[in-house]
This record gives C-alpha cells, sequence and structure tokens, in this order.
C-alpha cells in the first residue's frame, strides 16, 4: 500500500458501518461467510475475524455473539480482551453443508445498489489545460496539437480514438492519460448480486493506498484511478462474468474492474474477437453508460459504466467499425508522423536516458539514415535504434557512445 498526501479522497467515501444492517446484504450471507473463515483457519479471534471479514471490530464481535448463541463456536480460551474460538460439531456441520453452494472465503460484499451509487459519484470530473496536460506529459515529446485534442476529450469524459502509423506513440500517450487524475476512488472487494458474489478488486488493476484523515467502509478499498490495458488476447468471455468454478463465485469483466478509469483497448482490430463483436457488445454502453452482465441462470442485472475507453489502432477507422459506431466514439485523434524538430529531440532524450554519449553531428545523420529506409519520421525510431546501438558497443566490449558506424549498422538491422 503506497501513501500519498497530494491525492484527493475519493468523492463518494463510504461510510463506516456502525450494525449489522448497515451491510446492507443478508444477514445469512455475513453469518455463513464467517463460520467459513473459521472453518478454514480453525481457530480465530474477533479482531482476526474483523480482519477476514473487512468489517470494524465491534462488528466482528456483533458476529460472533451470534454465532456462539447459535452454539455453532466453541470458545476455547481468552487473549487479553479478545476470545479464540473454532467451530462447534454443529458449526462444521453448517459449514460442510454450506460449501456444496458457495466456497467464497473473501471480504463481505457490498451490495449492487450501494455499488452502483458510489460508481456513479466517482465519475470523473476532470479540469485540464494545454498547461497541466504540458506537465503531464512533459518526459515525452508530443505536441500541442495533440495536447489541444486530449484537452478537451478528457474532460468530456467519452470514448477516444487514437489512430495512426505503427510506432508513433499512442500506446505511450494513453499509458500517460492517467496523471490527468489527482483523486482517489473506493473500489470494493467484491459485490452481491441475487446471493451470488462478484469478485471485483484485482492487486493487478488497482493500486491501493492510504490517505490521512479517510475512514471508509473496510469492504471497499482506497485506490488510484485504475488503469487496465488489453491487447491481442481479449476475447469475448473477457467481456462477460467469468465463473470461478472453485470458489462457486464469479469474476468481474475487464469494464468493471476498470470502472471509474481508463480502459485501453490497444492495437484495436488485431484481436482475437473481431471488432464488429466488440463495437456490438459496447455499443449501448458507450452510448448510455451502462452495461448489462448474466449470472448464468438467465438473469440479467446492470451495473454503472463509468470508464474512458480509448481504442487505439494503426488501421483505419473506417475499416474496423460502421457509422453508427464511430459515431459513439466522438473523440477521433491522428497521432502521424513527427517534424524533423521533434524527432531530434526524442533522439537526443533516448540516448541520454540509456547512457549514450552523443556528438551533435550525429542527431541530423539519425534523422537521414531514417529517411533513407522510411517515408516520414517516427518517434519509435530513436528509442528503438538507441537499444541496438548500446547492444553493439556491449557486444564490441567498448564505451556507451553513438558513432556512425554503429548508428548506420543499427539502422541497417533496423529497417526491413
Amino acid at each position: 500500500m503506497k501513501h500519498f498526501t497530494n491525492l484527493k479522497p475519493p468523492a463518494a467515501i463510504p461510510p463506516v458501518p456502525q450494525r449489522l444492517e448497515d451491510l446492507d446484504v443478508p444477514e445469512y450471507l455475513v453469518l455463513d461467510l464467517a463460520v467459513r473463515h473459521v472453518h478454514m483457519r480453525g481457530t480465530v479471534t474477533i479482531h482476526m475475524l474483523a480482519e477476514l471479514l473487512k468489517l470494524p471490530p465491534e462488528l466482528a464481535e456483533n458476529i460472533f455473539r451470534r454465532l456462539n448463541e447459535q452454539q455453532l463456536l466453541e470458545v476455547r480460551r481468552m487473549t487479553g480482551d479478545d476470545y479464540i474460538f473454532s467451530l462447534s460439531p454443529t458449526g462444521r456441520r453448517l459449514a460442510s453443508e454450506r460449501a456444496a453452494v458457495t466456497r467464497y472465503v473473501g471480504p463481505i460484499p457490498v451490495s449492487l445498489a450501494r455499488y452502483t451509487a458510489t460508481i456513479r459519484a466517482q465519475a470523473a470530473n476532470v479540469e485540464v489545460t494545454r498547461e497541466s496536460l504540458q506537465r503531464s506529459f512533459s518526459d515525452i515529446v508530443v505536441t500541442d496539437a495533440i495536447l489541444d485534442d486530449l484537452g478537451p476529450a478528457l474532460i468530456s469524459q467519452r470514448s477516444i480514438f487514437l489512430y495512426g502509423p505503427s510506432g508513433t506513440g499512442k500506446t505511450t500517450i494513453s499509458e500517460r492519460l492517467m496523471r490527468v487524475f489527482e483523486d482517489a476512488v473506493a473500489v470494493p472487494y467484491a459485490v452481491e448480486v441475487d446471493g451470488q458474489i462478484v469478485t471485483v478488486a484485482d492487486p493487478s488493476v488497482h493500486e491501493k493506498v492510504q490517505l490521512d484523515g479517510v475512514h471508509a467502509d473496510p469492504r471497499w478499498m482506497l485506490c488510484r484511478r485504475p488503469f487496465l490495458a488489453v491487447g491481442g488476447e481479449l476475447i469475448t468471455t473477457m467481456l462477460d462474468l467469468t465463473r470461478d468454478e472453485a470458489a462457486g463465485t464469479f469474476v468481474a469483466p475487464l469494464q468493471m474492474k476498470a470502472n471509474n478509469g481508463i480502459l485501453l483497448i490497444d492495437d484495436f482490430g488485431r484481436q482475437m474477437m473481431s471488432p464488429r463483436d466488440l463495437l456490438n457488445r459496447w455499443i449501448v454502453p458507450l452510448d448510455r453508460r451502462v452495461d448489462f452482465l448474466s449470472l448464468g441462470s438467465g438473469g440479467k442485472f446492470d451495473i454503472p459504466f463509468e470508464l474512458l475507453v480509448v481504442f487505439s489502432t494503426n488501421l483505419e477507422p473506417n475499416e474496423l467499425a460502421d457509422e453508427a459506431f464511430l459515431r459513439r466514439i466522438p473523440n477521433k485523434i491522428l497521432i502521424g508522423s513527427i517534424e524533423p524538430e521533434a524527432f531530434d529531440r526524442i533522439f537526443e532524450i533516448a540516448a541520454r536516458g540509456l547512457g549514450l554519449r552523443l556528438e551533435p553531428a550525429e542527431v541530423p545523420l539519425m534523422r537521414e539514415l531514417c529517411l533513407a529506409h522510411s517515408p516520414d519520421l517516427r518517434p519509435c525510431y530513436p528509442r528503438d535504434i538507441c537499444q541496438i546501438v548500446k547492444s553493439i558497443c556491449q557486444y564490441e566490449r567498448r564505451g556507451p557512445e553513438i558513432t556512425r558506424a554503429a548508428l548506420e549498422r543499427a539502422v541497417a538491422t533496423y529497417f526491413v
């Protein structure tokens, strides 16, 4: 967990529950989950149970007393002001019976209604200017024209279509869009829907943070706005609930994990699923900001679609989607080749970043060599070619220096 002092708290902080009724999920689910935790670990304490269920200690003690009254627990001994306890024979039988229905062992889920309300309240509301975007993109070379296209798109929080030749920096730009967000959001560990549990929090997507003076319902994780990127591996099932047979639960799809953040569809058009299938699946969510999921038993439910979807492609937009879908992606931004001055700056930055000594004469030479093989200049050339030069220097056991001979050799290797 990272500690941030300059990150604003979420717009909607889920309040700490004071009573079991405040959990807004069926009581039997809470008690069943507590029993499964005790069954799995053998013996636990009230404070341990509170941490496992993500509850305030007072509520965990309330649950302990209810289970004890139902003779489902056996108190072993006390440690300080806490109890050490395990399941009674009756409790073990109940745990075994309930394991046939679900084996989920984790935090108590939040209700679908609470999830929906919180995600809606946390919808991004960014204020950006050319100057603030320049600061966000200060580590790369981006023209003011591109920033002036990105700024209004970010303010609108409507989907963005980045297109242009390969190697022009579309992915690099997409990854830096997250820098405009200055606030944290609350993400639930799990959501309860019609008695079923959908797990949402994902350590690979949600970066947990600690904010001074912010006290929230422990069932929610405070984190940076999520950024999730998928490329050619994207398939249809990743956009729907996935059944976890081992736990008897469901795993949230990509767009649910990316809610209140950014979902990047990289190399759009080169996925295993066809662009048409993806576009048909999301034509309503992109327009109405609501998505529909199915639990597999025929019952459907809706969730917020409060995320910024960024499509990045080096294919022609009209080859990927029809007019009806492209209309729902209002921000179409061309990321093309770059001017010589920008190319030279990128070359100098790339060389410096790799620790390569660079003489002024090699700067225009690099540009000339690339133009001899390519009709235009692209931001990827300097970085890729500098990496080849560095490898050549290491292979020849000499100092990290860009020379004419090394440049010519690297360029000849790089281009077909």
